[in-house]
């Protein structure tokens, strides 16, 4: 049985990441920032351990043997920053990826799973051809994402490095956005709370309300939905070779598709909200990754399509799996 260190375990990507290796037999120990998980945790057998990562004496109180594999998935984000505080990417995402590296050479840890930003291709984003996962990288410069993704960019670096001197198998996933269920409907752009746009759309579907495709219906864009994504953490924590990058998407789906799969699973029951096309409003930003090489070197099979996501965020929401760790979502409002 395998012995997964989960860091930030109490955030959306790590909360479902400790529970699936749970559910599938491993040994989890999950780390979060939050001086407190309610006790969520330990409804499941799993022990918890509050930590900074950017400060080095924390790693003291993580196990120093034993552990098979690290799943980092701490550090801030663009998406739940109020304002902006680049040295919040530096410290928790450059500096704490440094201090887990470390504290794996120490112990012994031979494998780290490590999620890259989707940004370092932004340049690449406009077309439907595939972006293949061996692109080169390159941090925008611009933009409330830049020093996040610089951030991002000089950890995966580093990893490359003790890869290289140390034999660390290293797993880089760029992902695309991961379509889960979180009770918070809103994110942050440029420092200011906004609905994400599903769950706005989602929202009027229920209330029965018409919903609108704007620009080209045809925009191509990025899916990977959450079971998508644990089956591929899962194929790389099974993986006996040494790591690469990988691109995490499905093959995407177009914007009309998006819209419609919202109608279907969300309007009031007997009713079938109207949509309506505004090929005036601007157009979607397009992009899909290329997955063959995820494909091809991890086994990774994708499964699930946009509407058999609506459908599973549908149960998610109705299952509140995480309330005891995250609220409801009228906490949010």
């Amino acid at each position: 049985m395998k012995t997964i260190l989960v860091l930030g375990a109490t955030g959306t990507l790590g909360a479902y990441v400790a529970l699936h290796f749970k559910d599938k037999g491993y040994k989890v120990i999950a780390v979060g920032h939050r001086k407190s998980d309610n006790g969520f945790f330990a409804d499941y057998d799993i022990p918890y351990f509050s930590m900074d990562i950017s400060n080095a004496k924390d790693f003291e109180k993580l196990p120093r043997s034993g552990i098979d594999v690290v799943a980092d998935f701490a550090g801030a984000l663009p998406a739940s920053m109020k304002g902006y505080d680049a040295s919040l990417y530096i410290e928790s995402i450059f500096k704490g990826t440094y201090h887990i590296l470390e504290y794996m050479v120490k112990c012994g840890i031979p494998k780290i799973i490590f999620p890259e930003s989707l940004f370092d291709i932004s340049y690449k984003f406009g077309t439907t051809v595939p972006i293949d996962p061996d692109s080169e990288r390159r941090a925008p410069l611009t933009g409330d994402h830049a020093m996040y993704v610089i951030a991002k960019m000089a950890a995966v670096e580093t990893i490359l490095h003790y890869k290289a001197v140390y034999g660390i198998k290293a797993f880089i996933l760029r992902l695309s956005r991961v379509y889960t269920y979180h009770p918070n409907p809103y994110t942050y752009t440029d420092g200011k709370r906004v609905m994400v746009s599903d769950r706005y759309l989602i929202k009027r579907a229920e209330a029965g309300d018409g919903l609108e495709i704007w620009g080209e219906p045809s925009r191509l864009l990025e899916t990977c939905a959450m079971p998508d994504f644990l089956q591929i953490v899962e194929k790389c924590v099974e993986a006996e070779h040494d790591g690469d990058i990988y691109n995490i998407g499905s093959g995407g789906s177009t914007l009309e598709e998006r819209i419609r799969g919202i109608a279907e699973v969300f309007s009031p029951e007997g009713k079938s909200v109207e949509i309506a096309y505004d090929p005036f409003k601007p157009s979607a930003q397009q992009f899909v990754l290329d997955i063959e090489k995820t494909k091809r070197e991890l086994g990774y099979r994708p499964q699930y399509t946009w509407i058999e996501y609506c459908r599973w965020f549908k149960d998610q929401r109705e299952k509140q799996t995480f309330a005891k760790l995250w609220g409801k979502e009228e906490d949010y409002e």
